[in-house]
């Protein structure tokens, strides 16, 4: 099975890349999602994070506040490198049973931060690279989740540059224009995995 590393920048538009991969029939593993699964409340997690970070990141229902716990972390890399010490191997050997258990030409694994954390890069066969202005970028981040430019400004700096990203990507696509042309793209991109994936069972 082909393993395709899907990532980009916040507000790049991974998850909507993700939705439409899924409509042409491609298992898709979310990494994001697999972390809000893994700190739900009584698991293991989310009292690593309680233990090391304190009570303070929890909100009154005793559920990780995830906006509070990214105030932490943005702003100090030795924060940001202790909590993905927790989760990080978690998510790997989820993420790996979850491929074993797989019966598909090829799958998509988002992984926002792949390439800032290169552990996770060993597991994928190529990289696809969702691209689009930084300021379009700021946008969509700003009306989905309600953050000053500032904030969201800080969080850039903490991930790899755009060019960084588009130098290591077999495959990109530019999300910048309307939904019809994003299908099209797709749609050449998913015939172009199942032909590589053809390729690589000869």
């Amino acid at each position: 099975m082909l393993r395709i590393g899907l990532t980009g920048g916040i507000g790049s538009g991974k998850s909507t890349i993700a939705t439409m991969f899924a409509r042409h029939g491609a298992p898709v593993i979310d990494t994001d999602v697999i972390a809000r699964e893994l700190v739900e409340p009584g698991l293991p997690a989310l009292r690593e994070i309680v233990n090391h970070f304190g009570s303070d990141v929890l909100d009154t229902s005793g559920r990780l506040d995830r906006s509070r716990l990214r105030d932490l972390i943005f702003t100090d890399t030795k924060e940001r490198s202790a909590l993905e010490s927790i989760l990080h191997p978690k998510i790997r050997a989820i993420v790996s049973e979850r491929m074993v258990a797989l019966n598909a030409p090829y799958c998509i694994v988002v992984v926002p931060l792949l390439f800032e954390t290169g552990s996770m890069k060993t597991m994928v066969d190529r990289v696809l690279v969702v691209d689009c202005p930084e300021e379009q970028q700021i946008a969509r981040v700003a009306a989905r989740d309600h953050l000053s430019e500032a904030r969201i400004r800080t969080i850039l700096q903490a991930q790899v540059t755009r060019n960084e990203r588009l130098a290591h990507a077999d495959d990109v696509i530019v999300n910048d224009r309307d939904i019809a042309a994003l299908e099209a793209d797709i749609a050449k991109l998913h015939d172009r995995y199942l032909a590589l994936a053809a390729q690589s069972e000869r």
